[in-house]
């Protein structure tokens, strides 16, 4: 007998075929006609459940956010020295995306910088939470004198971002052809040796 979903899976069920299609054909050429392919419901059927496709968008958008912050708590809960939650948290975002490879089709499609200013400001703000989750974890290793007490935790935050966006479009145009939190793990050891400067605590390994 077959079983009549609840509203809340079937929404569960879109977000998930839209990131996948988001994904396999991009964000421009994803049409509802195609989400409802892959569910295998009508059209109609996902309109019932997201009257516009800014609807289904933002919910995307809120899946997206969901999973992120997650691993961000996870990170800032771990009994461990601030730098070592750095390289931690850098490495469970990089580990989402190569999971997700959708989020850097949608960071980087016009869907979000032209077309959709709902999906924009909630990508806007999402970045700038991880922006507030980086910076904080490097002003408590500046404090614990695992970097440099020079540096701004905002200015070293964008970088490091910075350092993430970059590695996840070469990634996504070599056609994925490395493996993303192995690269970024190598690259961050790089940039955070130059924030430490002789801070002997920011070597890696100091603290378990």
């Amino acid at each position: 007998m077959r079983i009549r979903k609840t509203a809340e899976e079937r929404k569960a069920e879109i977000v998930d075929a839209t990131l996948r299609l988001a994904d396999r054909l991009g964000p421009e050429r994803l049409t509802t006609e195609a989400i409802a392919d892959a569910v295998g419901i009508t059209q109609p059927g996902v309109f019932r459940h997201f009257p516009r496709k800014l609807d289904l968008w933002e919910a995307v958008a809120a899946r997206v956010g969901a999973m992120m912050e997650s691993r961000w708590t996870k990170v800032r809960s771990r009994d461990a020295a601030p730098i070592d939650r750095i390289r931690a948290l850098i490495a469970a975002q990089l580990r989402l995306i190569q999971s997700t490879p959708a989020i850097p089709a949608i960071l980087f499609s016009r869907e979000l910088h032209a077309r959709n200013k709902g999906l924009r400001k909630a990508f806007y703000g999402l970045l700038g939470r991880f922006h507030r989750t980086v910076s904080g974890l490097v002003a408590e290793a500046r404090e614990a004198g695992e970097l440099r007490r020079d540096i701004d935790p905002d200015d070293v935050a964008f970088l490091i971002i910075g350092l993430v966006q970059g590695l996840a479009v070469r990634w996504s145009i070599s056609g994925r052809g490395f493996d993303l939190a192995e690269e970024g793990s190598r690259l961050l050891e790089l940039q955070l040796s130059g924030f430490a400067g002789g801070c002997a605590a920011a070597r890696k390994g100091a603290t378990p």
